[in-house]
Protein backbone atom coordinates (compact mmCIF):
# COMPACT_ATOMS: atom_id res chain seq x y z
CA UNK A 1 0.00 0.00 0.00
CA UNK A 2 2.86 2.09 0.88
CA UNK A 3 4.05 1.81 -2.73
CA UNK A 4 0.77 2.94 -4.70
CA UNK A 5 1.36 6.07 -6.57
CA UNK A 6 -1.81 7.15 -6.11
CA UNK A 7 -1.63 6.81 -2.22
CA UNK A 8 2.17 8.51 -2.25
CA UNK A 9 -0.19 11.46 -4.29
CA UNK A 10 -2.35 11.47 -1.65
CA UNK A 11 0.26 11.74 1.12
CA UNK A 12 2.49 14.07 -1.17
CA UNK A 13 -0.84 16.95 -1.21
CA UNK A 14 -1.08 16.26 2.11
CA UNK A 15 1.93 17.51 3.17
CA UNK A 16 2.11 20.38 1.02
CA UNK A 17 -0.86 21.99 2.60
CA UNK A 18 0.47 21.13 6.21
CA UNK A 19 3.61 23.04 4.53
CA UNK A 20 1.45 25.83 3.79
CA UNK A 21 -0.45 25.88 7.06
CA UNK A 22 3.72 26.38 8.53
CA UNK A 23 4.06 29.62 6.98
CA UNK A 24 0.75 30.82 8.13
CA UNK A 25 1.95 29.90 11.69
CA UNK A 26 5.67 31.37 10.76
CA UNK A 27 4.17 34.61 9.35
CA UNK A 28 1.54 34.72 12.71
CA UNK A 29 4.37 34.34 14.73
CA UNK A 30 6.45 37.05 12.51
CA UNK A 31 3.59 39.40 12.90
CA UNK A 32 4.08 39.29 16.52
CA UNK A 33 7.36 39.55 16.93
CA UNK A 34 8.46 42.70 14.01
CA UNK A 35 5.03 44.31 14.26
CA UNK A 36 3.51 46.84 17.27
CA UNK A 37 0.67 44.97 17.12
CA UNK A 38 2.57 42.28 18.88
CA UNK A 39 3.47 44.30 21.91
CA UNK A 40 0.19 45.35 22.30
CA UNK A 41 -1.20 41.97 22.34
CA UNK A 42 1.61 39.87 24.05
CA UNK A 43 3.97 41.10 26.60
CA UNK A 44 7.62 39.99 25.23
CA UNK A 45 10.18 38.99 27.48
CA UNK A 46 13.26 38.28 25.37
CA UNK A 47 12.46 40.54 21.75
CA UNK A 48 15.45 39.33 20.47
CA UNK A 49 14.94 35.63 20.95
CA UNK A 50 11.45 35.80 19.45
CA UNK A 51 12.77 37.75 16.54
CA UNK A 52 15.39 35.34 15.71
CA UNK A 53 13.14 32.45 15.80
CA UNK A 54 10.52 34.24 13.58
CA UNK A 55 12.34 34.77 10.69
CA UNK A 56 14.22 31.29 10.94
CA UNK A 57 10.52 29.83 10.96
CA UNK A 58 9.77 31.55 8.23
CA UNK A 59 12.94 31.01 6.11
CA UNK A 60 12.37 27.54 7.20
CA UNK A 61 8.68 27.23 6.47
CA UNK A 62 9.48 28.62 2.65
CA UNK A 63 12.14 26.06 1.68
CA UNK A 64 9.78 22.94 3.40
CA UNK A 65 6.71 24.24 1.25
CA UNK A 66 9.41 24.53 -1.85
CA UNK A 67 9.87 21.29 -1.37
CA UNK A 68 7.46 19.92 -0.45
CA UNK A 69 6.77 19.03 -4.01
CA UNK A 70 9.29 17.72 -5.03
CA UNK A 71 9.39 13.81 -5.22
CA UNK A 72 12.88 13.20 -4.84
CA UNK A 73 12.44 14.06 -0.78
CA UNK A 74 11.00 11.24 1.31
CA UNK A 75 7.52 12.22 2.65
CA UNK A 76 7.96 11.17 6.00
CA UNK A 77 11.47 12.86 6.20
CA UNK A 78 10.24 15.50 5.18
CA UNK A 79 7.21 15.73 7.81
CA UNK A 80 9.66 14.71 10.13
CA UNK A 81 12.00 17.56 9.27
CA UNK A 82 8.95 19.73 9.33
CA UNK A 83 8.07 19.34 13.26
CA UNK A 84 11.63 19.41 14.49
CA UNK A 85 11.44 23.19 12.83
CA UNK A 86 8.13 23.53 14.41
CA UNK A 87 9.65 21.79 18.09
CA UNK A 88 12.41 24.88 17.66
CA UNK A 89 10.62 27.86 16.70
CA UNK A 90 7.67 27.53 18.39
CA UNK A 91 9.59 26.15 21.64
CA UNK A 92 12.01 29.47 21.23
CA UNK A 93 8.39 31.23 20.83
CA UNK A 94 7.24 30.00 24.05
CA UNK A 95 10.49 30.80 26.06
CA UNK A 96 10.46 34.34 24.50
CA UNK A 97 6.94 35.37 25.50
CA UNK A 98 4.60 35.78 28.47
CA UNK A 99 1.20 35.03 28.78
CA UNK A 100 1.02 33.75 24.99
CA UNK A 101 2.16 29.92 25.65
CA UNK A 102 -1.44 29.00 25.16
CA UNK A 103 -1.41 29.86 22.01
CA UNK A 104 1.86 28.51 20.65
CA UNK A 105 0.85 25.22 22.35
CA UNK A 106 -2.74 25.14 20.78
CA UNK A 107 -0.62 25.60 17.24
CA UNK A 108 1.35 22.20 18.32
CA UNK A 109 -1.75 20.66 18.64
CA UNK A 110 -2.54 20.85 14.89
CA UNK A 111 1.12 20.05 13.70
CA UNK A 112 1.48 16.76 15.98
CA UNK A 113 -2.05 16.12 14.27
CA UNK A 114 -1.14 16.51 10.55
CA UNK A 115 2.32 14.65 11.33
CA UNK A 116 0.62 11.47 12.95
CA UNK A 117 -1.23 10.89 9.32
CA UNK A 118 2.42 10.33 7.29
CA UNK A 119 4.47 9.46 10.40
CA UNK A 120 4.60 5.96 11.38
CA UNK A 121 3.10 5.26 14.87
CA UNK A 122 6.41 5.63 17.06
CA UNK A 123 7.50 8.43 15.19
CA UNK A 124 4.59 10.19 15.91
CA UNK A 125 3.88 9.49 19.48
CA UNK A 126 8.23 10.41 19.76
CA UNK A 127 7.38 13.85 18.85
CA UNK A 128 4.03 13.99 20.93
CA UNK A 129 6.32 13.32 23.84
CA UNK A 130 9.04 16.10 22.48
CA UNK A 131 6.20 18.34 22.58
CA UNK A 132 4.74 18.07 25.79
CA UNK A 133 8.81 17.89 27.42
CA UNK A 134 9.08 21.57 25.43
CA UNK A 135 6.25 22.60 27.09
CA UNK A 136 7.00 20.96 30.82
CA UNK A 137 11.05 22.54 30.27
CA UNK A 138 9.29 25.85 29.55
CA UNK A 139 6.77 25.80 32.52
CA UNK A 140 9.69 24.58 34.93
CA UNK A 141 12.29 26.98 33.28
CA UNK A 142 9.66 29.96 34.45
CA UNK A 143 8.98 28.66 38.06
CA UNK A 144 13.20 29.00 38.46
CA UNK A 145 14.00 32.10 36.53
CA UNK A 146 10.78 34.00 36.35
CA UNK A 147 8.80 34.74 38.96
CA UNK A 148 6.18 36.95 36.60
CA UNK A 149 5.33 33.93 34.75
CA UNK A 150 1.44 33.03 34.56
CA UNK A 151 1.98 29.85 33.11
CA UNK A 152 -0.05 26.61 35.10
CA UNK A 153 1.05 23.21 35.73
CA UNK A 154 -2.73 21.99 34.70
CA UNK A 155 -2.66 23.96 31.58
CA UNK A 156 0.99 22.19 30.26
CA UNK A 157 -0.58 19.09 31.51
CA UNK A 158 -3.80 19.27 29.41
CA UNK A 159 -1.83 20.18 26.53
CA UNK A 160 0.63 17.45 27.08
CA UNK A 161 -2.07 14.78 27.04
CA UNK A 162 -3.61 16.54 24.02
CA UNK A 163 -0.76 16.08 22.09
CA UNK A 164 -0.94 12.59 22.70
CA UNK A 165 -4.28 12.00 22.43
CA UNK A 166 -4.17 13.57 19.16
CA UNK A 167 -1.33 11.51 18.01
CA UNK A 168 -3.60 8.57 19.17
CA UNK A 169 -6.47 9.68 17.37
CA UNK A 170 -4.82 11.07 14.12
CA UNK A 171 -2.91 7.33 14.03
CA UNK A 172 -6.33 5.38 14.59
CA UNK A 173 -7.52 7.84 11.58
CA UNK A 174 -4.63 6.98 9.40
CA UNK A 175 -5.30 3.42 9.55
CA UNK A 176 -8.84 3.62 8.72
CA UNK A 177 -7.70 5.83 5.73
CA UNK A 178 -5.42 3.38 4.95
CA UNK A 179 -6.96 0.37 4.80
CA UNK A 180 -10.57 2.17 3.24
CA UNK A 181 -8.37 2.98 0.74
CA UNK A 182 -6.77 -0.37 0.39
CA UNK A 183 -10.30 -1.81 0.14
CA UNK A 184 -11.50 0.69 -1.97
CA UNK A 185 -8.81 0.57 -4.39
CA UNK A 186 -9.39 -3.49 -4.70
CA UNK A 187 -12.90 -3.05 -5.40
CA UNK A 188 -11.83 -0.74 -8.00
CA UNK A 189 -9.73 -3.54 -9.47
CA UNK A 190 -12.59 -5.86 -8.99
CA UNK A 191 -15.06 -3.88 -10.82
CA UNK A 192 -12.31 -2.48 -13.92
CA UNK A 193 -11.86 -6.09 -14.00
CA UNK A 194 -15.36 -7.10 -14.31
CA UNK A 195 -16.21 -4.26 -16.56
CA UNK A 196 -13.34 -5.60 -18.78
CA UNK A 197 -14.29 -9.07 -18.90
CA UNK A 198 -18.10 -7.85 -19.43
CA UNK A 199 -17.06 -6.33 -22.26
CA UNK A 200 -14.77 -9.07 -23.45
CA UNK A 201 -17.98 -11.46 -23.81
CA UNK A 202 -19.74 -9.07 -25.09
CA UNK A 203 -17.47 -8.21 -28.04
CA UNK A 204 -17.33 -12.05 -28.44
CA UNK A 205 -20.88 -12.84 -28.07
CA UNK A 206 -22.21 -14.45 -31.71
CA UNK A 207 -25.20 -12.77 -31.01
CA UNK A 208 -25.17 -9.06 -32.02
CA UNK A 209 -25.66 -6.22 -29.44
CA UNK A 210 -26.18 -2.59 -29.82
CA UNK A 211 -26.74 0.34 -27.79
CA UNK A 212 -29.21 3.21 -28.78
CA UNK A 213 -30.03 6.30 -27.53
CA UNK A 214 -33.51 7.63 -27.42
CA UNK A 215 -32.51 9.00 -30.89
CA UNK A 216 -31.89 6.22 -32.40
CA UNK A 217 -27.74 7.10 -32.49
CA UNK A 218 -25.69 3.65 -31.84
CA UNK A 219 -23.41 4.70 -28.54
CA UNK A 220 -21.99 0.63 -28.12
CA UNK A 221 -21.61 -2.32 -30.74
CA UNK A 222 -20.11 -5.74 -30.57
CA UNK A 223 -18.07 -7.27 -33.29
CA UNK A 224 -21.15 -9.55 -34.28
CA UNK A 225 -23.82 -6.74 -35.10
CA UNK A 226 -21.11 -4.70 -36.73
CA UNK A 227 -20.75 -7.44 -38.96
CA UNK A 228 -24.34 -8.45 -39.56
CA UNK A 229 -24.71 -4.73 -40.36
CA UNK A 230 -22.05 -5.15 -43.49
CA UNK A 231 -18.58 -3.79 -40.84
CA UNK A 232 -19.70 -0.03 -41.84
CA UNK A 233 -17.26 2.64 -40.90
CA UNK A 234 -17.05 3.45 -37.23
CA UNK A 235 -18.19 7.29 -37.78
CA UNK A 236 -21.46 6.28 -39.30
CA UNK A 237 -23.64 5.55 -35.52
CA UNK A 238 -26.94 6.73 -37.11
CA UNK A 239 -29.06 3.87 -37.05
CA UNK A 240 -31.76 5.28 -39.91
CA UNK A 241 -28.26 5.59 -41.96
CA UNK A 242 -27.13 1.83 -41.53
CA UNK A 243 -30.24 -0.04 -41.07
CA UNK A 244 -32.93 1.62 -41.71
CA UNK A 245 -35.18 -1.27 -41.61
CA UNK A 246 -33.81 -1.76 -38.22
CA UNK A 247 -34.66 1.61 -37.19
CA UNK A 248 -37.92 1.22 -38.40
CA UNK A 249 -38.81 -1.52 -36.39
CA UNK A 250 -37.27 -0.26 -33.38
CA UNK A 251 -39.80 3.04 -33.54
CA UNK A 252 -43.18 0.73 -34.40
CA UNK A 253 -42.02 -1.30 -31.64
CA UNK A 254 -41.47 1.77 -28.87
CA UNK A 255 -45.08 2.64 -30.00
CA UNK A 256 -46.50 -0.57 -29.26
CA UNK A 257 -44.02 -2.63 -27.39
CA UNK A 258 -46.22 -5.59 -27.99
CA UNK A 259 -45.76 -6.67 -31.55
CA UNK A 260 -42.87 -8.87 -31.98
CA UNK A 261 -40.39 -7.50 -34.56
CA UNK A 262 -39.89 -9.69 -37.69
CA UNK A 263 -36.89 -11.31 -39.48
CA UNK A 264 -34.86 -8.27 -42.03
CA UNK A 265 -31.78 -7.84 -43.88
CA UNK A 266 -29.47 -5.61 -42.76
CA UNK A 267 -27.16 -5.50 -45.71
CA UNK A 268 -27.62 -6.56 -49.78
CA UNK A 269 -26.50 -10.19 -49.47
CA UNK A 270 -26.39 -11.16 -45.72
CA UNK A 271 -28.67 -13.27 -43.41
CA UNK A 272 -31.45 -12.47 -42.42
CA UNK A 273 -31.80 -11.07 -38.68
CA UNK A 274 -34.08 -11.25 -36.33
CA UNK A 275 -33.80 -8.19 -33.60
CA UNK A 276 -35.04 -7.86 -30.28
CA UNK A 277 -35.92 -5.14 -28.71
CA UNK A 278 -35.25 -4.08 -24.72
CA UNK A 279 -35.18 -0.88 -22.22
CA UNK A 280 -33.16 -1.42 -19.25
CA UNK A 281 -35.10 1.62 -17.76
CA UNK A 282 -38.94 3.44 -17.94
CA UNK A 283 -36.76 6.27 -19.00
CA UNK A 284 -36.40 6.17 -22.83
CA UNK A 285 -32.96 7.32 -23.06
CA UNK A 286 -31.29 3.69 -23.78
CA UNK A 287 -32.62 0.88 -25.76
CA UNK A 288 -30.95 -2.58 -26.18
CA UNK A 289 -31.05 -4.53 -29.73
CA UNK A 290 -30.02 -8.11 -30.13
CA UNK A 291 -29.23 -9.40 -32.97
CA UNK A 292 -29.91 -12.75 -33.77
CA UNK A 293 -28.33 -14.74 -37.04
CA UNK A 294 -31.25 -16.61 -38.08
CA UNK A 295 -29.07 -19.43 -39.94
CA UNK A 296 -28.19 -19.98 -35.91
CA UNK A 297 -32.12 -20.91 -35.40
CA UNK A 298 -32.09 -23.14 -38.83
CA UNK A 299 -29.16 -24.99 -37.83
CA UNK A 300 -30.91 -25.79 -34.75
CA UNK A 301 -34.23 -26.90 -36.52
CA UNK A 302 -32.00 -29.01 -38.29
CA UNK A 303 -30.69 -30.73 -35.48
CA UNK A 304 -33.97 -31.26 -33.94
CA UNK A 305 -35.11 -32.79 -36.99
CA UNK A 306 -32.07 -34.98 -37.61
CA UNK A 307 -32.26 -36.26 -33.95
CA UNK A 308 -35.78 -37.11 -34.75
CA UNK A 309 -35.69 -38.49 -37.81
CA UNK A 310 -32.67 -40.30 -36.31
CA UNK A 311 -34.54 -42.20 -33.77
CA UNK A 312 -37.73 -42.56 -36.31
CA UNK A 313 -35.56 -43.72 -38.64
CA UNK A 314 -33.35 -46.34 -36.17
CA UNK A 315 -37.36 -47.75 -35.03
CA UNK A 316 -38.06 -48.75 -38.67
CA UNK A 317 -34.66 -50.38 -39.07
CA UNK A 318 -35.22 -51.99 -36.54
CA UNK A 319 -38.55 -53.51 -37.02
CA UNK A 320 -37.44 -53.97 -41.33
CA UNK A 321 -34.17 -55.76 -39.76
CA UNK A 322 -36.16 -58.84 -39.63
CA UNK A 323 -38.01 -59.69 -42.57
CA UNK A 324 -35.23 -58.67 -44.12
CA UNK A 325 -33.17 -61.30 -42.76
CA UNK A 326 -36.31 -63.51 -43.07
CA UNK A 327 -36.16 -62.59 -46.87
CA UNK A 328 -32.12 -63.11 -47.45
CA UNK A 329 -32.91 -66.92 -45.73
CA UNK A 330 -35.43 -67.91 -47.76
CA UNK A 331 -33.48 -66.80 -51.21
CA UNK A 332 -30.84 -68.82 -49.73
CA UNK A 333 -32.80 -71.96 -48.97
CA UNK A 334 -34.23 -71.66 -52.80
CA UNK A 335 -30.48 -71.06 -54.25
CA UNK A 336 -29.83 -75.00 -52.75
CA UNK A 337 -32.64 -76.29 -55.14
CA UNK A 338 -31.19 -78.43 -57.55
CA UNK A 339 -34.51 -78.17 -59.94
CA UNK A 340 -34.54 -74.08 -60.48
CA UNK A 341 -34.16 -73.02 -64.08
CA UNK A 342 -30.81 -70.96 -64.49
CA UNK A 343 -33.30 -67.42 -65.17
CA UNK A 344 -34.66 -68.00 -61.63
CA UNK A 345 -31.27 -68.32 -60.14
CA UNK A 346 -30.82 -64.64 -61.75
CA UNK A 347 -33.47 -63.25 -59.98
CA UNK A 348 -32.53 -65.25 -56.48
CA UNK A 349 -28.96 -63.05 -56.96
CA UNK A 350 -30.66 -59.88 -57.41
CA UNK A 351 -32.80 -60.80 -54.76
CA UNK A 352 -29.33 -61.48 -52.73
CA UNK A 353 -27.86 -58.52 -53.86
CA UNK A 354 -30.95 -55.82 -52.50
CA UNK A 355 -30.89 -57.56 -49.38
CA UNK A 356 -27.36 -57.31 -48.68
CA UNK A 357 -27.79 -53.21 -50.03
CA UNK A 358 -30.24 -53.19 -47.77
CA UNK A 359 -28.90 -54.31 -44.76
CA UNK A 360 -26.19 -51.69 -45.82
CA UNK A 361 -28.82 -49.52 -45.50
CA UNK A 362 -30.06 -50.68 -42.13
CA UNK A 363 -26.95 -50.46 -40.27
CA UNK A 364 -26.54 -46.88 -40.79
CA UNK A 365 -29.40 -45.60 -39.95
CA UNK A 366 -29.09 -47.69 -36.81
CA UNK A 367 -24.81 -46.28 -36.57
CA UNK A 368 -26.76 -42.59 -37.13
CA UNK A 369 -28.92 -43.31 -33.98
CA UNK A 370 -26.36 -44.84 -31.68
CA UNK A 371 -24.62 -42.80 -29.66
CA UNK A 372 -21.85 -45.33 -28.06
CA UNK A 373 -19.22 -43.76 -25.65
CA UNK A 374 -15.72 -43.26 -26.82
CA UNK A 375 -13.24 -45.49 -25.61
CA UNK A 376 -9.55 -43.93 -25.82
CA UNK A 377 -6.39 -45.84 -25.79
CA UNK A 378 -3.07 -45.37 -27.48
CA UNK A 379 -2.97 -45.90 -31.19
CA UNK A 380 0.19 -46.13 -33.34
CA UNK A 381 -1.52 -44.71 -36.50
CA UNK A 382 1.46 -46.65 -39.09
CA UNK A 383 1.02 -50.17 -37.90
CA UNK A 384 -2.93 -49.22 -37.65
CA UNK A 385 -3.21 -48.25 -41.29
CA UNK A 386 -1.07 -51.38 -42.38
CA UNK A 387 -3.38 -53.74 -40.64
CA UNK A 388 -6.08 -52.07 -41.81
CA UNK A 389 -5.26 -52.07 -45.48
CA UNK A 390 -4.44 -55.78 -44.68
CA UNK A 391 -7.84 -56.85 -43.07
CA UNK A 392 -9.89 -54.67 -46.14
CA UNK A 393 -8.07 -56.79 -48.41
CA UNK A 394 -9.14 -59.88 -47.75
CA UNK A 395 -12.18 -59.19 -46.51
CA UNK A 396 -13.19 -57.44 -49.58
CA UNK A 397 -11.56 -58.83 -52.86
CA UNK A 398 -10.17 -56.14 -55.05
CA UNK A 399 -9.13 -57.75 -58.30
CA UNK A 400 -7.21 -54.92 -60.02
CA UNK A 401 -8.07 -52.30 -57.69
CA UNK A 402 -4.64 -51.19 -55.68
CA UNK A 403 -4.73 -49.93 -51.63
CA UNK A 404 -1.72 -49.37 -49.67
CA UNK A 405 -0.52 -48.25 -46.60
CA UNK A 406 3.02 -46.68 -47.14
CA UNK A 407 5.52 -46.63 -43.75
CA UNK A 408 5.31 -42.68 -42.31
CA UNK A 409 8.14 -41.05 -41.72
CA UNK A 410 7.85 -41.12 -38.33
CA UNK A 411 6.28 -43.34 -35.65
CA UNK A 412 2.72 -41.33 -34.59
CA UNK A 413 1.10 -42.54 -31.34
CA UNK A 414 -2.22 -41.02 -30.99
CA UNK A 415 -5.10 -41.37 -28.36
CA UNK A 416 -8.03 -42.53 -29.94
CA UNK A 417 -11.01 -45.11 -29.94
CA UNK A 418 -9.84 -47.94 -32.89
CA UNK A 419 -13.10 -49.03 -33.41
CA UNK A 420 -14.53 -45.88 -34.35
CA UNK A 421 -11.21 -44.85 -36.56
CA UNK A 422 -11.60 -48.61 -38.20
CA UNK A 423 -15.10 -47.14 -39.08
CA UNK A 424 -14.03 -43.84 -40.45
CA UNK A 425 -11.57 -45.78 -42.20
CA UNK A 426 -13.81 -48.08 -43.48
CA UNK A 427 -16.47 -45.47 -44.90
CA UNK A 428 -13.61 -43.46 -46.48
CA UNK A 429 -11.60 -46.43 -48.43
CA UNK A 430 -14.90 -47.71 -49.61
CA UNK A 431 -16.10 -44.47 -50.70
CA UNK A 432 -12.90 -44.11 -52.79
CA UNK A 433 -12.95 -47.65 -53.96
CA UNK A 434 -16.34 -46.85 -55.27
CA UNK A 435 -16.28 -43.36 -56.49
CA UNK A 436 -12.39 -42.40 -57.11
CA UNK A 437 -11.68 -43.79 -60.13
CA UNK A 438 -11.44 -42.69 -63.40
CA UNK A 439 -13.67 -44.81 -65.73
CA UNK A 440 -12.08 -47.92 -67.53
CA UNK A 441 -9.11 -48.11 -65.01
CA UNK A 442 -8.68 -49.55 -61.72
CA UNK A 443 -8.72 -47.29 -58.81
CA UNK A 444 -5.57 -46.37 -56.37
CA UNK A 445 -6.01 -45.62 -53.26
CA UNK A 446 -3.65 -45.04 -50.63
CA UNK A 447 -4.01 -44.74 -46.31
CA UNK A 448 -0.93 -42.63 -45.72
CA UNK A 449 0.22 -41.26 -41.87
CA UNK A 450 2.08 -38.01 -41.85
CA UNK A 451 2.84 -34.94 -39.11
CA UNK A 452 1.52 -31.43 -40.07
CA UNK A 453 3.47 -29.24 -40.66
CA UNK A 454 4.85 -26.86 -38.14
CA UNK A 455 2.58 -28.40 -35.24
CA UNK A 456 2.64 -31.35 -33.46
CA UNK A 457 -0.85 -33.13 -34.66
CA UNK A 458 -0.70 -36.48 -36.72
CA UNK A 459 -2.94 -37.01 -39.93
CA UNK A 460 -4.04 -39.91 -41.28
CA UNK A 461 -5.35 -39.39 -45.04
CA UNK A 462 -7.42 -41.35 -47.87
CA UNK A 463 -6.37 -40.25 -51.00
CA UNK A 464 -7.59 -41.79 -54.67
CA UNK A 465 -6.61 -40.89 -58.39
CA UNK A 466 -10.04 -40.44 -59.22
CA UNK A 467 -11.74 -37.77 -61.08
CA UNK A 468 -12.33 -35.41 -57.98
CA UNK A 469 -15.41 -33.99 -56.29
CA UNK A 470 -17.13 -30.62 -57.74
CA UNK A 471 -16.60 -27.83 -55.59
CA UNK A 472 -20.60 -27.40 -55.20
CA UNK A 473 -20.88 -30.83 -54.31
CA UNK A 474 -17.71 -30.58 -51.91
CA UNK A 475 -19.75 -27.84 -50.07
CA UNK A 476 -22.14 -30.49 -49.11
CA UNK A 477 -20.81 -33.83 -49.01
CA UNK A 478 -21.09 -34.04 -45.17
CA UNK A 479 -24.87 -33.15 -44.61
CA UNK A 480 -26.70 -35.66 -43.80
CA UNK A 481 -28.83 -37.41 -46.44
CA UNK A 482 -26.88 -35.82 -49.41
CA UNK A 483 -25.67 -38.25 -52.20
CA UNK A 484 -25.17 -37.77 -55.75
CA UNK A 485 -25.76 -41.76 -55.96
CA UNK A 486 -28.97 -43.20 -56.81
CA UNK A 487 -27.27 -46.31 -54.10
CA UNK A 488 -26.49 -44.20 -51.62
CA UNK A 489 -27.90 -43.16 -48.18
CA UNK A 490 -25.90 -40.02 -47.75
CA UNK A 491 -24.64 -41.09 -44.22
CA UNK A 492 -21.81 -42.65 -44.60
CA UNK A 493 -19.59 -39.50 -44.50
CA UNK A 494 -21.96 -37.71 -42.00
CA UNK A 495 -21.47 -40.64 -39.85
CA UNK A 496 -17.12 -40.57 -40.45
CA UNK A 497 -17.34 -36.94 -39.41
CA UNK A 498 -19.78 -37.37 -36.29
CA UNK A 499 -17.50 -40.14 -35.12
CA UNK A 500 -14.06 -38.39 -35.87
CA UNK A 501 -15.38 -35.35 -33.69
CA UNK A 502 -16.68 -37.78 -30.71
CA UNK A 503 -12.34 -38.31 -30.81
CA UNK A 504 -11.53 -34.72 -30.85
CA UNK A 505 -10.90 -34.81 -34.26
CA UNK A 506 -11.48 -32.86 -37.79
CA UNK A 507 -12.35 -34.53 -40.97
CA UNK A 508 -12.21 -32.66 -43.72
CA UNK A 509 -11.72 -32.58 -47.71
CA UNK A 510 -9.29 -31.20 -49.89
CA UNK A 511 -8.87 -31.49 -53.96
CA UNK A 512 -5.56 -32.95 -54.88
CA UNK A 513 -3.54 -31.27 -57.81
CA UNK A 514 -3.59 -32.99 -60.58
CA UNK A 515 -7.03 -35.17 -59.72
CA UNK A 516 -8.09 -36.60 -57.05
CA UNK A 517 -9.72 -36.42 -53.53
CA UNK A 518 -7.96 -36.30 -50.22
CA UNK A 519 -9.96 -36.96 -47.14
CA UNK A 520 -8.04 -35.94 -43.98
CA UNK A 521 -8.45 -37.11 -40.06
CA UNK A 522 -6.48 -34.29 -38.44
CA UNK A 523 -5.85 -35.26 -34.75
CA UNK A 524 -5.19 -32.85 -32.06
CA UNK A 525 -1.68 -32.26 -31.06
CA UNK A 526 -2.51 -32.51 -27.21
CA UNK A 527 -3.38 -36.28 -27.82
CA UNK A 528 -1.03 -36.77 -30.53
CA UNK A 529 2.94 -37.58 -29.94
CA UNK A 530 5.68 -38.16 -33.04
CA UNK A 531 8.21 -40.63 -31.01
Amino acid sequence: MANNPEHISAQRRELYFFALFRVLEAGILGLVAFSPIGLQLIEIDRPALLKSAAAFYLAASAVLLITSRHPSFRLRRQTAAGLVVDLLALGAALFALNGGESGIAMFMVFNIGAGALILTPAASFGFALLAALVLFGEYFYNRIFNDSSTTRVAETMMFSITYLGTALLCQQLRKQLSESEALAEKRGEELANLAELNELVIRRMRTGVLVVDGGHRITLANEAAWTLMGAPSPERRELADLAPALHDSLWQWRRGRAEAPKAMLLQEGGPEVLPRFVAPSQTDRLYLIFLEDSRVYSSRAEELTLVSLGRLSASIAHEVRNPLAAISYAAQLLDESEALPEADRRLLEIIHSQCQRMNGIVQNILGLARQERTMTEPVELGEFARRFVDDYRQSHPLETDILKAPPPERTMVTMVDPQHLHQVLTILVHNALTYGREPGRPAQVTVSVRREADKPGALLEVIDRGPGIPPAVAQRIFAPFYTTSEHGTGLGLYIAKQLCEANLSVLSFESVPGGGSCFRISLPPEQSLAV
